[in-house]
C-alpha cells in the first residue's frame, strides 16, 4: 500500500465530531433556505452548484480538522468544547509515540506551545526546544535505567518470563492546568513504573501578555514567601483535623517553601503549590496541593 493510500485509509477511519458535522450541515441548510427565499425556485439549479462548492469547502475544513484530531490528542479533547480558539496561545501535542523493547513499554507525549495570535510578538521557540530536549532526554535515560535493571535481574537468576511479569512502563506526558486569556499553565512529567526515585515534573506558567514565565513573586508580591508559608501551615492544620496525615518537622515535613517550589496557575488565576509524593506526607497521599489566595 502506498503512502497516499495509507493516508486515505487513516482519514476514512477518522470519525468527524458530531457537533462539527451538525454545524456544517446546519449552515448549509440555512444558506439553502435563504437563497430559495431570495431567488425563488427558478434558481435552484444554479444554487445547487453553489452548494456543491460550499460542501466541498466544508469537506476541506473537515479534512484539516480531522487531521489535527488525528495528530493531537489534546486538540481532539478540546474540539468537543467550542469555540476551540479563545485565547492567545494553546498547548498541542508535538510528538507522540509508543514503543516496546525487551518487555519495556515506552509511551511519550511531548507538548508544544502554539501562539494563536501572531501579532503579539511573543516567541515560544526557546521554551518549546527546552521541553522537547527535556522530554527526549528523560525518555532515553529512563529506557537506559530499565535496560540496566533488566540486565541485573537476569544476571541474578531472574527469568525472561518473570521479567515480563514486571510490566515495566516508562511514561512521558503532560497536563494542561489553564489555557486562558491571561495565562497558559501546564505540567510536563515523566514516570517509571518500577521506581519513583527518578520521577520528574516541570511546571510552565506563562504570562500571555508579556510572553514571560511567571514566578510566585510576580503573582503575590515581595512578601510571597511568608504569605505562602502561613497559608500552607493553616491548610495543613485544617486537613489534619479532617484526618489527613502529614509528616512532622522531625520526619522531614513542611518547613517552608524554597525558591524551587513547584506551582501552577488554576482557572481562578491563583497559584497552586505542589509537593511530590513523600515530600511532606506519606506516599499514599500522592501529590499534595495548596491553593494560595491573597497577594497583589
Amino acid at each position: 500500500m502506498g503512502k497516499l493510500d495509507t493516508m486515505k485509509e487513516r482519514y476514512d477511519q477518522i470519525t468527524i465530531p458530531e457537533e462539527l458535522n451538525f454545524r456544517i450541515q446546519q449552515e448549509i441548510q440555512k444558506s439553502r433556505k435563504q437563497q430559495e427565499e431570495k431567488n425563488g425556485v427558478g434558481s435552484i439549479r444554479r444554487f445547487n452548484r453553489i452548494i456543491h462548492s460550499a460542501e466541498a469547502a466544508a469537506a476541506a475544513v473537515c479534512i484539516l480538522f480531522t487531521a489535527a484530531l488525528n495528530t493531537s490528542p489534546v486538540f481532539a479533547k478540546e474540539a468537543g468544547e467550542f469555540p476551540v480558539i479563545g485565547g492567545l496561545a494553546r498547548v498541542l501535542t508535538f510528538r507522540s509515540y509508543e514503543t516496546e523493547k525487551d518487555d519495556i513499554a515506552v509511551s511519550v507525549e511531548i507538548p508544544t506551545i502554539e501562539m494563536i495570535a501572531e501579532d503579539t510578538g511573543i516567541t515560544v521557540n526557546g521554551i518549546n526546544q527546552e521541553i522537547l530536549a527535556c522530554c527526549s532526554q528523560y525518555a532515553d535515560e529512563a529506557l537506559q535505567r530499565a535496560e540496566e535493571y533488566r540486565t541485573a535481574f537476569l544476571e541474578t537468576g531472574g527469568t525472561l518470563e518473570e521479567w515480563a511479569e514486571h510490566n515495566i512502563k516508562i511514561t512521558v506526558d503532560y497536563e494542561i492546568k489553564q489555557q486562558g486569556s491571561d495565562y497558559l499553565s501546564f505540567v510536563v512529567w515523566g514516570t517509571e513504573s518500577w521506581t519513583s526515585a527518578y520521577s520528574e515534573s516541570r511546571y510552565y506558567n506563562m504570562n500571555l501578555r508579556t510572553g514571560k514565565l511567571v514566578t510566585l513573586k510576580d503573582m503575590l508580591g515581595d512578601g510571597y514567601v511568608e504569605m505562602v508559608n502561613e497559608s500552607i501551615r493553616e491548610q495543613i492544620a485544617e486537613r489534619q483535623k479532617a484526618g489527613e496525615v502529614f509528616f512532622t518537622a522531625e520526619e522531614g515535613g513542611f518547613a517552608g517553601i524554597s525558591e524551587e517550589v513547584k506551582f501552577y496557575i488554576n482557572k481562578n488565576n491563583r497559584p497552586v503549590i505542589v509537593f511530590g509524593k513523600y515530600e511532606i506526607a506519606p506516599g499514599s497521599s500522592g501529590e499534595i496541593e495548596f491553593e494560595i489566595t491573597g497577594g497583589k
